[in-house]
């Protein structure tokens, strides 16, 4: 999935293609081996750094199509926390759009803005009980992207469901279980630590 033959994959490609080559994407560009400290503290003997996936040339426009197939069509608005999430809720929004679908992106700070509103939210004002689902790019333990539900609900939106790009399997499947949020991820930590090993060593 290089810059100059991607393009058609990206965008034309059906979706099961399309995941493979975003797999091979992700164990190209954004999966390591070796010794890393989480945001959680927690040792890792891999990394993810997702947003050389989202933010790339054509992997945000084929992580934008994935994640529009798996929203249901009563979603009003896609948001997650700021970073990670910002390229996801972008690139989703704007393919629904070429789709002729209204798919509203909004970014939830991780801290309240010290000036102007002081909103949490940034992105247009819904109405009350709007259907949002959250993005997230990388599932560990799940407090993230609950810390943006949270928010979300208390800004009287109705929020039912994530969406991830990757599960890791340490809690996160869990946690949104237990608060009664559906959860869908597009790969699992399996998925790309196979694909990684069979890339290395063919």
């Amino acid at each position: 999935m290089d810059h100059s033959t991607s393009v058609p994959v990206a965008i034309t490609a059906d979706l099961a293609t399309l995941r493979q080559h975003l797999l091979d994407l992700f164990c190209k560009v954004a999966y390591q081996e070796g010794d890393f400290v989480l945001s959680s503290g927690q040792a890792s003997p891999y990394y993810i750094n997702s947003k050389q996936v989202t933010l790339h040339p054509w992997g945000g426009a084929g992580v934008g199509r994935i994640l529009l197939s798996l929203l249901p069509v009563e979603t009003i608005a896609v948001a997650g926390l700021t970073l990670g999430a910002d390229p996801m809720v972008t690139a989703a929004s704007v393919v629904a759009a070429y789709e002729g679908r209204s798919l509203t992106p909004l970014i939830v700070r991780k801290e309240a803005k010290g000036h102007g509103t002081q909103a949490y939210i940034e992105g247009p004002t819904l109405p009350a009980h709007t259907n949002v689902a959250v993005l997230e790019d990388v599932v560990t333990t799940g407090q993230s992207a609950l810390k943006a539900v949270e928010r979300l609900r208390q800004a009287g939106y109705e929020v039912t469901q994530i969406i991830a790009l990757v599960d890791r399997h340490q809690g996160g499947a869990e946690l949104y279980q237990q608060e009664g949020l559906a959860f869908q991820t597009v790969f699992s930590i399996q998925d790309l630590q196979t694909r990684w090993a069979e890339l290395h060593h063919s």
